[in-house]
């Protein structure tokens, strides 16, 4: 207590001034409609810049949110392509079975779900992400993984509430790839080395194929929709002795900052495997 008396005594002139101060100016600004108007003005542009600062400040704190949101919005919007439907044959008597359809009489293919980060390594010869979305909510083993930017990888194992994803920075990652600009298809791997570069094989070398080509997923993908952003194509490499190009991928995702992520369930994946993985039994 002593030491608050002794620091108004200390700056008890300019504690006067101050009071003094506000005292004239509500005089002045009472008598006189000119002033009055100044000060009202200022004091709103004063209000306005305050507001502004707070509001950026409330919006940093419901980012979580507002991409949670985002994620679900683009979700179902994609859930809406045509892409995701498959035009049935009205040729052929076909049975009426369980798949979706819409006002068109297509059958659904593919479906979106969305799902949060929780987990993910960059720096591994074998990397996986985590993500918060399991079997609880319609997750299952072989589904595609897709970001804002481009693939991610395939699920791989599924628990309840929470599944793992192989990555594409995964040296056992094989995915489906073609230029865009022609079809020509190979295969995405990874080497291992940097997090922002894939390789694409068997590529032949009849395609034309320059620096900045598009690179997106095949129509030959179990896992993947076709036309899914790749990357792009940052060097180009071949051997005499082959008829192929390997290509050096820039990867349209930049995988040490993903946080919201797209399961996509293709409703045939099963049956499609199971047609590649089984030898055929016809003599």
């Amino acid at each position: 207590m002593k030491n608050i008396f002794l620091f108004i005594q200390r700056y008890f002139t300019f504690f006067s001034f101050l009071l003094l101060q506000v005292f004239a100016i509500i005089l002045l600004s009472s008598s006189s409609k000119t002033h009055q108007s100044f000060l009202a003005s200022g004091a709103n542009e004063v209000t306005g810049v305050i507001n502004h600062q707070y509001s950026g400040l409330r919006d940093y704190f419901n980012l979580k949110e507002t991409n949670r949101q985002l994620a679900e919005e683009n979700a179902r919007l994609r859930n809406q392509l045509a892409d995701n439907f498959l035009i049935v044959d009205k040729g052929k008597k076909i049975f009426v079975d369980s798949l979706i359809r819409d006002s068109l009489g297509r059958y659904r293919k593919y479906t979106y779900l969305p799902a949060k980060v929780i987990g993910n390594t960059v720096t591994l010869q074998t990397n996986f992400l985590f993500v918060e979305r399991g079997i609880n909510q319609g997750a299952k083993k072989g589904m595609a993984v897709y970001g804002t930017e481009g693939i991610v990888g395939v699920v791989v194992e599924t628990g309840p509430n929470i599944s793992k994803v192989m990555s594409l920075l995964h040296r056992n990652s094989k995915v489906s790839a073609m230029l865009k600009k022609d079809n020509n298809s190979g295969s995405i791997e990874w080497d291992g080395t940097d997090p922002s570069y894939l390789t694409l094989k068997n590529i032949t070398k009849s395609a034309r194929v320059s620096k900045g080509d598009t690179v997106v997923t095949s129509t030959y993908s179990a896992n993947f929709p076709s036309r899914l952003m790749v990357g792009t194509v940052a060097e180009i490499s071949s051997e005499s002795a082959s008829n192929f190009y390997t290509l050096k991928i820039k990867t349209a995702t930049n995988f040490s900052s993903i946080q919201y992520v797209y399961l996509i369930e293709n409703v045939r994946y099963s049956e499609q495997v199971q047609l590649e993985t089984n030898p055929s039994k016809n003599p």
